[in-house]
C-alpha cells in the first residue's frame, strides 16, 4: 500500500519500494555524498520528488548536517517526519532523537528546482598538514605509511586519522582516556594487543590493524569506517550509518576533508616525499 501525504500527494507513485529509476538515482547520489555533497542532494531532491522514501530520510540527513546544503532543522524535521509515517525506521530514530518537528519542506521536493548551495570554505589539505610538521617528527610520517602499506591501508587514510586524532603528537590523552598517535582508548589498545600505546610503532600497528578491520566490516565506506573509530562500531550499526552526534559528524567531515574518497584505496604505493 502506498501512502500519499499533503504536499506530496501530487507526485508520482510514492511506493514504499523504490523504482529501478529511483534506485538509480539513489545509487548516483551515494557516490556523489562525500566527493560533492551538493550534486547528491541534487538526485535526491529529485529522486525524493518522485516519492522515494529513502531518498527523502538522506535528504533530510544533508539538512541536518548541513552537507552540500545549508544546514536547515525545519527541512529535515518535515522530511524525517513523511519518511517515518511511510515506515522508514532510521528516520523514525532520527526524530526520536532530535526532538524536533515542522511541515517546512524544501522548494526542491515541492518542485523542479535545485537545492539551495552550503558554500564550503577551502579547508586544509593533508599536505599541508604533513608539511607543517617539524623535522623531528616526519618518522612518523614515514613509519604510518609502511604499517599501512603492510596492512594493505591506504597510507593516506592511516596519516588522515593520525592528523585528526592527535595531530603527530605521541603523548596525547583525551578526555577519555584515548592514548598516543591514534588515541586508542584502553579497550580497543588491548584488543589489539598493543601493551604500550604511547609507545609510537605499538600505538600505529594496532590502530591500522582496526582501521583494516573496520575496512573490511563496512566494505571500504570510508565515511563509515571514520566513524565507527570515533563512536565505535556498535553507534554506527545502531544508527545505520553515521551516528547524529556533533563530534561524530565533526570528525567524519575533517577525515574526509584530508581523504576525500568515499571508497577505500588498497595498496597505495606513493612515495612519502610525495606527502611531505
Amino acid at each position: 500500500m502506498s501512502i500519499c501525504l499533503l504536499p506530496l500527494c501530487s507526485f508520482a507513485n510514492a511506493n514504499e519500494v523504490d523504482s529501478p529509476q529511483q534506485q538509480s538515482w539513489l545509487l548516483e547520489a551515494t557516490r556523489l555524498e562525500t566527493s560533492d555533497p551538493w550534486k547528491a542532494a541534487v538526485k535526491y531532491c529529485t529522486a525524493a520528488r518522485s516519492g522515494s522514501t529513502e531518498a527523502q530520510y538522506r535528504l533530510a540527513m544533508l539538512f541536518a548536517f548541513g552537507q552540500g546544503v545549508p544546514e536547515d532543522r525545519d527541512a529535515a524535521a518535515s522530511l524525517l517526519a513523511i519518511a517515518a509515517q511511510q515506515g522508514h525506521q532510521e528516520a523514525v530514530n532520527m526524530l526520536e532523537t532530535i526532538h524536533f518537528g515542522s511541515d517546512k519542506l524544501p522548494g526542491c521536493v515541492l518542485a523542479d528546482s535545485l537545492p539551495p548551495k552550503n558554500p564550503l570554505k577551502p579547508g586544509p589539505t593533508l599536505e599541508g598538514q604533513l608539511a607543517k610538521l617539524p623535522k623531528d617528527k616526519r618518522w612518523i610520517v614515514e613509519m604510518v605509511q609502511q604499517v599501512a602499506r603492510w596492512n594493505d591501508v591506504d597510507p593516506r587514510l592511516a596519516l588522515s586519522i593520525v592528523s585528526v586524532e592527535s595531530n603527530f603528537n605521541v603523548q596525547a590523552t583525551s578526555n577519555a582516556n584515548a592514548q598516543g598517535l591514534m588515541q586508542l582508548i584502553p579497550a580497543t589498545a588491548e584488543r589489539f594487543n598493543v601493551r604500550n600505546a604511547y609507545n609510537a610503532s605499538q600505538n600505529v600497528k594496532g590502530g591500522v590493524r582496526y582501521l583494516r578491520w573496520l575496512l573490511d566490516r563496512y566494505n571500504g565506506n570510508v565515511e563509515l569506517v571514520a566513524a565507527a573509530y570515533n563512536a565505535g562500531e556498535g553507534a554506527v550499526d545502531k544508527y545505520k550509518g553515521v551516528p547524529p552526534y556533533k563530534e561524530t559528524q565533526d570528525y567524519v567531515a575533517k577525515v574526509l576533508r584530508y581523504y576525500p574518497k568515499s571508497q577505500h584505496q588498497k595498496k597505495m604505493a606513493q612515495p612519502p616525499s610525495k606527502l611531505m
